[in-house]
């Protein structure tokens, strides 16, 4: 997942005893003793109610022969039946109990199996005000005229429309039937038909075993452009033309990323462009990411957002972390193979400019964390997972991986990390698993490029290790010097040559304007170049922040 905006950070403590026997720490389910290994959906989506209703389906391994019950975890959703197959004749009931609810967590179901079935069918629908569905009107749509729903299950919220193992380290295959009364047409993140047409029904199948915070689905009006042999774009029709051309080099970055770090091992890679709503820049869910429509800039400049996200197809889809605590191995990895796609895309400069960009976004949160949450192996018992979705895991988890890169060398650090995703292919790691695959094969091989007090001062000590290899560019001192020159008065706005630069060094000039510019600078800047409105979301975020601050 790539964050636009993160404004602040609620630390909401929860009762930890509340999930204390279960092996995940926020998830009520014992997949310890018995786990989903697949999933079978049948749901009708209803959105006058902006309910799904059906039931689903869970095929069972047993692990502890002394177990007896399944507990699922579930929020606000209504259960209306828990049933399991007999040999002979119809499904029947089963005996259930809902426990009391926990803000945030949900309610632990506990389904009493004494047979110890292979499947059971939970009958259920979702509330309204499910938090992982979001329901729009047509009036929040592009196109004005039918309405649009969509899911966002990472990180605990896939409870709140299925009853689930809601826990990274349970993977489980899918597959699914979907069927809406407006006719629209529903994608999820399973394999999707290019040819399928909006008619209300759908299927779907997925035989790459995922985490069920990758489980998605939308319906909505939605058109489909290729974008090569195995990739193409989802919108609805008044954005499908811009879409398609803004993201034309999807199929040359997987076969960049492939030529990297091994051979793309999902099918298809389809993107879809949400609604404006969508509140983060993109979700990763495989085979279908989902996008937000303000990377959409018609200059094709903001396409890290596309790397970032096929760069989770092998950290974090392929290799998941096994609970939220190491929340860095998914997005650490993720943002250093997005920069490694986009200097092979766009070359060295680029990939520069965006290392400096995500150090000094580390640089600006560090000043708002706390200590322990400025970790990258962080301790969320009792707090909400969103609580570590910050610039921890993304940009000091690719610092970490940079210094590396730079203390070892890429002709041994690339074959480290592929060799990282080829040995816990669709499976999970942790810290300690990190810890010991680093030691076993760069630190033991290579003995004093990388100390040992380095590595756990990086993942369990605040702030930017000494040792850590700062970022530079030479486009952005560039940039310094013209913004130096303008502010001293030894230029004129219209002189600047701001016309021809990337959306990057826009972000550079603009971060580093001080606070107390005068309204009339402001004023100059924007009549010389329009920022004011502009259709660049990054360059309108940077500039009204900006605007803000000095009261323009």
């Amino acid at each position: 997942m790539l964050r636009i905006l993160l404004f602040a950070l609620t630390l909401t403590m929860i009762p930890a005893a509340a999930i204390s026997a279960a092996p995940d720490p926020h998830s009520f389910a014992n997949h310890d003793q018995v786990r989903v290994r697949h999933l079978t959906l049948d749901l009708d989506v209803d959105f006058g109610a902006r309910q799904l209703r059906g039931f689903a389906e869970l095929q069972l391994e047993w692990l502890d022969p002394s177990a007896t019950t399944l507990v699922l975890d579930t929020r606000d959703l209504r259960i209306e039946s828990v049933l399991v197959p007999q040999a002979e004749g119809p499904w029947q009931h089963a005996p259930y109990r809902l426990d009391k609810s926990v803000p945030m967590f949900g309610q632990a179901l506990r389904i009493r199996l004494p047979g110890r079935p292979q499947r059971v069918r939970v009958v259920y629908q979702t509330s309204p005000a499910a938090s992982g569905l979001q329901w729009l009107p047509p009036a929040q749509t592009a196109g004005k005229v039918h309405p649009f729903m969509f899911s966002q299950s990472q990180a605990i919220h896939a409870r709140s429309w299925v009853p689930i193992q809601d826990a990274p380290a349970v993977r489980f295959t899918y597959d699914a039937h979907i069927r809406n009364s407006a006719g629209l047409l529903a994608r999820m993140s399973a394999a999707n038909d290019p040819a399928d047409q909006p008619d209300g029904v759908d299927h779907f199948a997925m035989v790459q075993p995922i985490p069920s915070y990758l489980l998605a689905i939308a319906v909505g009006d939605l058109a489909f452009r290729p974008l090569g042999e195995r990739s193409g774009i989802y919108a609805e029709p008044s954005v499908i033309e811009a879409a398609a051309y803004e993201f034309a080099d999807t199929e040359k970055m997987i076969e960049v990323t492939e030529r990297l770090y091994g051979p793309y091992r999902w099918g298809r890679y389809d993107l879809l462009v949400l609604p404006p709503s969508f509140p983060f820049g993109g979700m990763e869910n495989p085979r279908l990411t989902f996008l937000t429509p303000t990377v959409i800039a018609g200059d094709r400049s903001l396409v890290s957002l596309i790397a970032h996200e096929l760069a989770h197809s092998w950290s974090g889809n392929l290799v998941t972390n096994v609970d939220w605590n190491h929340f860095w191995l998914n997005e650490g990895f993720t943002s250093y193979v997005e920069n490694r796609i986009i200097e092979a895309m766009y070359g060295p400069a680029r990939a520069d400019m965006e290392r400096v960009l995500s150090q000094r976004s580390l640089e600006l949160e560090l000043e708002d964390l706390s200590e322990i949450d400025q970790r990258l192996v962080l301790d969320l018992r009792g707090r909400d997972p969103d609580d570590g979705m910050s610039a921890i895991a993304y940009d000091k988890g690719h610092w970490l991986l940079r210094t590396l890169e730079t203390r070892f060398g890429r002709e041994v650090f690339d074959p480290f990390i592929r060799g990282w995703f080829d040995r816990h292919a669709f499976g999970t790691a942790s810290s300690d698993d990190f810890v010991a695959y680093l030691r076993s094969e760069l630190l033991d091989k290579f003995p004093g490029k990388f100390r040992e007090d380095e590595l756990q001062d990086w993942l369990y000590h605040g702030g930017v290790p000494g040792g850590a290899v700062a970022a530079s560019s030479e486009a952005f001192d560039l940039v310094d010097g013209y913004r130096r020159d303008w502010l001293d008065g030894r230029t004129e706005a219209e002189a600047l040559p701001a016309r021809q630069w990337s959306t990057q060094e826009w972000l550079r000039f603009l971060d580093g304007l001080p606070d107390d510019l005068t309204t009339d600078r402001m004023v100059q800047l924007d009549a010389a170049f329009a920022l004011t409105g502009t259709g660049n979301a990054e360059i309108a975020f940077g500039w009204y922040i900006k605007a803000i601050r000095t009261g323009y």
